[in-house]
């Protein structure tokens, strides 16, 4: 099994309560005879993945970018193993093409057949393709045929007892840019008066490095309201870590800089509930750990990723999880721009497994169908018609 930094031990925890043994490896010569074993995805070139008969690609949306180094060495470690299963929230957080490199990671069919056969490359937005209209039913029945999406137990037949959420609150606080800081000049060289912000996804961080101190003072402020209550600090980059830290001496902060043993450790460590602030990335802690200790969750910042807000909110919104989460989402109000993207992708995102659930669902019934038809009883003919 492969899987993001810290879940590694995380899933050998979890084995220990259903009784399977899961041992934590970091190398091949750590695998003795048969067994479950599970390392985190830097680690895959210590291994001779041959000797596996199966694989399992925890938080799988790693893959989703189908010309990502990352995806082109996974299909090609795991093309001769017998049995292949990716599991993740988010399998095409962007647009459905990505579902192309699971497609081929699970042997299914080539990206490049895909594409042709149900997508249509937009001619308004070169390189962009999108599903042909009167082929989406029938897009969505071919991912059924290899793919399940299960968001609650009543999607695959059963009773949601003991599986309903507690409530979410998404808080936004606004702070205010100062515009006459770095107001610019126009084309003709003449001073602006005011600067005029610029949030396209090229230019953000711009903006951002000129509002990093007011957040990062709200953000404080945010927690300092609740201060028994453990909680993490989403940030987007590492200058705003370092403001975050400077008003927050208490947390820990997890780097991507930082050795892969410090890293795991202090992930640990607020696991376990020995810190109870951190401060990390989404991409460094987003994905797979079970934090439903924690109820309280505050971004410094806001991005164009809807992948990454839905995927660190669920860190600790998920089952298990006893209590309303509470998130408060911080942004400049030169940065508003951004949250109506992350809305329009959740909109999509709930699109597609809402299509996905149905065109399950018919497979389910088809399936059920075939299966309660058994012609096993043996007719026997009249004399006068056998005559």
């Amino acid at each position: 099994m492969l899987a993001p930094l810290a879940v590694t031990h995380q899933h050998a925890r979890e084995g220990e309560r259903f009784g399977v043994d899961v041992k934590a490896v970091r190398s091949g010569e750590e695998i003795g005879g048969r067994g479950i074993y599970v390392t985190n995805y830097d680690r895959l070139d210590k291994f001779d993945v041959s000797r596996f008969g199966g694989v399992i690609l925890d938080e799988s949306s790693v893959i989703k970018n189908f010309n990502g180094k990352t995806t082109r060495r996974l299909i090609e470690a795991f093309a001769q193993t017998p049995f292949r299963l990716c599991c993740t929230a988010t399998p095409a957080p962007n647009d459905h093409t990505e579902l192309g490199a699971h497609a081929e990671f699970l042997g299914v069919m080539r990206r490049e057949e895909m594409l042709p056969i149900w997508f249509i490359n937009d001619t308004a937005d070169t390189g962009t393709w999108r599903i042909k209209n009167h082929a989406r039913a029938n897009f969505w029945s071919w991912v059924a045929s290899w793919a399940r999406c299960v968001s609650r137990p009543s999607d695959i037949g059963f009773a949601d007892d003991g599986y309903a959420l507690p409530d979410l609150v998404v808080s936004h606080h606004e702070v205010a840019a100062d515009r006459m800081v770095d107001p610019g000049s126009e084309r003709d060289g003449q001073s602006r008066l005011f600067r005029i912000p610029d949030t396209s996804a090229t230019s953000i961080h711009k903006e951002k490095r000129l509002t990093i101190e007011g957040r990062a003072r709200l953000v404080a402020g945010i927690l300092a309201r609740e201060p028994d209550e453990p909680w993490i600090v989403w940030v987007d980059t590492d200058y705003e870590a370092d403001a975050v830290m400077a008003v927050l001496p208490d947390a820990i902060e997890v780097r991507g800089s930082m050795p892969p043993e410090e890293k795991e450790s202090r992930l640990v460590r607020f696991s376990e509930g020995r810190a109870r602030i951190i401060v990390t990335k989404s991409s460094i802690a987003g994905f797979g750990l079970n934090w439903q200790h924690c109820a309280r969750q505050c971004f410094a910042g806001v991005s164009f990723s809807y992948e990454a807000f839905y995927q660190a909110v669920r860190r600790s919104w998920r089952f298990g999880q006893m209590r309303p989460v509470h998130v408060h989402v911080v942004c400049a109000d030169t940065e508003r721009a951004i949250w109506p993207v992350v809305e329009r992708k959740a909109g999509d995102h709930g699109a597609m497994k809402r299509e996905m659930v149905a065109a399950m669902r018919r497979a389910i019934k088809a399936e059920t169908a075939r299966k309660l038809y058994q012609p096993e009883h043996e007719a026997r003919l009249p004399a006068w018609i056998a005559a």
